[in-house]
């Protein structure tokens, strides 16, 4: 069985200026003092040694959040263009604040988030096309892996697309663990529409 442990990079200054970052690699989107000390804390408590490899989002900030984590531990490291953020078109660089008053039917009341409808107004990637890639990049190191064990430092949307790829086998009960003890699972429902916030998290 492979093992993919999914990352999100540390916070940026974008995250702190509430901007949709997208494929974006500029200084803007480069850790904030926040992230870094985000990426410094998970290096501290999230030993990486057990890994084979780590995979990574080819933008900065996440190749500076693997830099953290394989501090002393010395990984290889390798870039995977099918782990980058999705791209939002002509909305990267945009406010989200601004973007949901000019357009508030594509983005969900809940989540403060676009919906899959966003991508025609703005030009942007589909949600479809993000989970594609991301299932198609771990079907590839599964398959030349198959007892392998990866670090994967990515992007918000990106790590979504692979919890959507795993729960695509909803239909099959086997798919999904048993929690373990003292865990928390928190999963919200509004409008007959669920919202897994976290799973099995041990504190």
């Amino acid at each position: 069985m492979t093992e993919f442990y999914f990352v999100r990079h540390g916070k940026t200054f974008a995250n702190q200026q509430g901007v949709k970052q997208g494929t974006i690699n500029s200084e803007i989107t480069y850790l904030s003092d926040i992230g870094k000390q985000q990426a410094h804390h998970l290096h501290n408590h999230f030993d990486i040694s057990f890994a084979d490899k780590i995979y990574a989002s080819p933008l900065q900030r996440t190749l500076d959040t693997a830099d953290y984590l394989n501090a002393g531990v010395d990984l290889p490291i390798e870039k995977d263009e099918r782990l980058l953020e999705i791209s939002y078109g002509k909305w990267d660089g945009q406010s989200n604040a601004e973007l949901m008053k000019t357009y508030p039917e594509v983005f969900d009341d809940e989540l403060k988030d676009l919906l899959p409808s966003y991508a025609v107004l703005a030009d942007g990637e589909t949600f479809e096309h993000v989970t594609s890639r991301v299932s198609e990049f771990m079907e590839e190191i599964a398959h030349k892996n198959p007892n392998g064990k990866f670090v994967v430092v990515s992007h918000g949307f990106t790590v979504k697309a692979a919890m959507i790829v795993a729960l695509k086998q909803q239909n099959d009960p086997m798919s999904v663990i048993e929690p373990d003890n003292t865990s928390v699972t928190k999963i919200r429902l509004k409008n007959n529409q669920y919202y897994v916030d976290y799973f099995n998290r041990l504190y």
